[in-house]
């Protein structure tokens, strides 16, 4: 199925959603996760069979969908596409238009059209802001973020105008993973929070000479942000405000204004972390993983200077978002936390207590999940992982 011109009904599926407990799915070497590869459609359910907590609708399918986030002040989703596309849907209609004005990409591997986030005063302002890989000399490329406004000349024509690159991830380097790029702005709108991947090359993650392996903070328009923990050091470390990861695919703040993010660790060792500012999560002196051959690595419980996890996977989850529940729908689940799983092929339903956090359930959707988003009405939106990766939208079973 094409994105144009979806029906409006959308066609009812039913997935088996019954929560599974704390068996994890295997870990293996060769793709941490982080591959779209054999993607699996959920199946096994009659039409308009109804299991587990949710009540789903199928919504079209996309090409390598990596993230989606709502407009503010109106219903529609935009979703990018790996290969640079971005796309505009529309639930009233049930179509998806191509939106212009997106930047050339270096697509391939892991890398391609990353995240997307509207301005905390988009209303007003029409700014939204994207992540992307981006080449560089001698075949290095590096994560760059850009914003520009959204001019949508009539309901189906959008196209992104003006858009300036406003941070690059430093330095450009060889290979094609783990660039991370998500965006989150705070919840006051002051500043925007960028994940910043090790690229793959481990070590520059403890060298805040650079910015990989790091969340960086900024201003809106990508200036560092005053107060950092080490804006006196200048250069690349006066944007960085924690340090010591190694490829955030989900993060969000909590209803207290508490960044968290998921992260891929190795061979096991994904990560549920509480972001602290100026502190140093160990990658890739610790871990509660091991390297893909083998060689063990020592556990974070051995280093106590550096910042602990709330919750470790091994095997892993492979996380490709996350989100806090905000809404009433699934009025039970608010303030905890859903991350989309690829390795997992569903969703790992987490909750917060203080500084700690628990997994609680997993819902099975039968295929590699890569992100998840919160509707204004509290509905839960998924996209699967892949080419022709399904939309579909969940709603509390009956």
């Amino acid at each position: 199925m094409t994105t144009e011109n979806i029906p409006s009904l959308a066609r009812a599926c039913a997935l088996s959603l019954s929560p599974f407990a704390l068996a994890l799915a295997s870990c293996s070497a060769a793709a941490s996760g982080d591959s779209s590869a054999g993607v699996l459609s959920a199946s096994g359910a009659a039409e308009g069979e109804v299991k587990g907590p949710f009540t789903i609708t199928e919504h079209g399918s996309f090409d390598e969908p990596w993230a989606a986030a709502f407009e503010p002040g109106t219903d529609r989703l935009f979703i990018t596409e790996k290969s640079g596309q971005l796309k505009m849907f529309d639930p009233a209609t049930g179509t998806a238009h191509a939106v212009g004005g997106t930047p050339t990409v270096d697509y391939g591997g892991q890398g391609g059209l990353g995240d997307i986030a509207f301005a905390p005063d988009y209303e007003t302002s029409r700014m939204i802001y994207l992540s992307w890989a981006e080449a560089g000399d001698n075949d290095t490329r590096g994560a760059a973020v850009g914003r520009g406004t959204l001019n949508c000349l009539t309901a189906t024509s959008c196209a992104v105008e003006g858009l300036d690159i406003i941070w690059r991830q430093s330095p450009k380097v060889t290979g094609r993973g783990h660039y991370s790029h998500r965006i989150r702005f705070s919840p006051g709108g002051e500043h925007v929070f960028i994940a910043s991947g090790d690229r793959q090359k481990m070590a520059p993650a403890q060298d805040i000479s650079n910015t990989m392996g790091t969340i960086v903070r900024l201003n809106p328009d990508g200036t560092p942000a005053e107060g950092n923990p080490m804006a006196d050091k200048g250069g690349s470390a006066a944007e960085i405000w924690s340090y010591g990861h190694r490829n955030i695919l989900g993060m969000d703040f909590d209803a207290n204004g508490r960044l968290w993010e998921v992260e891929h660790g190795p061979a096991g060792g994904d990560e549920f972390n509480l972001v602290a500012m100026g502190s140093n999560y160990g990658w890739p002196i610790v871990s509660d993983g091991e390297h893909y051959n083998g060689d063990p690595i020592p556990d974070n419980s051995t280093r106590p200077e550096f910042a602990g996890s709330a919750i470790t996977w091994t095997p892993v989850i492979a996380p490709g978002d996350m989100t806090f529940m905000r809404g009433d729908m699934f009025a039970d689940w608010k303030g905890t936390a859903l991350i989309a799983g690829l390795k997992s092929q569903g969703l790992v339903h987490v909750k917060i207590a203080g500084d700690a956090a628990a997994e609680v359930a997993r819902y099975d959707l039968g295929s590699r999940i890569r992100a998840v988003t919160e509707a204004s009405d509290g509905a839960i939106w998924v996209l699967e992982d892949g080419s022709n990766g399904r939309l579909l939208r969940l709603v509390p079973a009956e």
